[in-house]
């Protein structure tokens, strides 16, 4: 797969979309190219990215990977909030 000697840097592919507002695709090539099947956090700088293109400041977005996603996007004045449906996969504490 020739996007793993793009690592270290992660692909990120977008386009404005039909039935939602943006979708994406997102491949880790540091991780030996495999993509991520949602990735909530690519959000935080895709919803001001699409929000000045679109003058939107809510947005539905889909990450088109094998097993998909629909992400609600919401640019605020100083945030963005993300929200979605998720696995739990782990459960923890962590002390900082």
């Amino acid at each position: 797969m020739l996007i793993r000697t793009l690592g270290p840097y992660d692909v990120v592919v977008t386009a404005k979309g039909r039935d939602y507002d943006f979708v994406l695709r997102y491949f880790w090539p540091a991780n030996g190219g495999y993509e991520d099947p949602v990735t909530g956090s690519i959000y935080i700088g895709l919803t001001p990215f699409w929000a000045a293109r679109l003058d939107k400041k809510k947005m539905v977005a889909y990450q088109a990977s094998n097993r998909g996603g629909v992400l609600h996007c919401k640019l605020n004045a100083q945030s963005v909030t993300v929200a979605g449906h998720a696995t739990t996969y782990m459960q923890g504490t962590l002390f900082m």
